[in-house]
């Protein structure tokens, strides 16, 4: 079983997040959304599992930096597009648990009753 943790190094949420893995012992790969980027086979994976709506941060300090052109009409392949060029878009902290099929797992934010669950 691996966790991926998808987060920015200076969103609180996401230290937080780290910290209780940390606490609780439990190994995970960090992946800097701002630096490492989002692919577009593991958004669409994303998408898959957790759908645009819940994936898209609008209350994000990136998405009140866009230009209104930029977000309407937004659908669910407009905000792949935005999220594509801005992954920084996403909701964080993304905790995705990859394993056999059935355990696999994607936490959109920090939820520390779902994240204790992990140990």
């Amino acid at each position: 079983m691996t966790i991926t943790v998808y987060g920015i190094k200076t969103c609180d949420t996401c230290r937080k997040a780290r910290r209780q893995l940390d606490e609780l012992g439990i190994p995970y790969r960090y992946h800097d959304l701002r630096e490492d980027g989002l692919d577009p086979q593991r958004l669409d994976a994303f998408l898959a599992t957790a759908g645009w709506q819940t994936l898209l941060n609008t209350r994000s300090t990136t998405w009140r930096q866009l230009d209104a052109a930029d977000k309407e009409p937004l659908d669910a392949e407009r905000a792949r597009e935005l999220m594509l060029a801005n992954p920084t878009l996403l909701k964080r902290p993304l905790l995705q648990r990859t394993g056999p099929a059935s355990q696999d797992t994607l936490i959109v934010g920090f939820d520390p009753a779902r994240y204790a669950t992990l140990a």
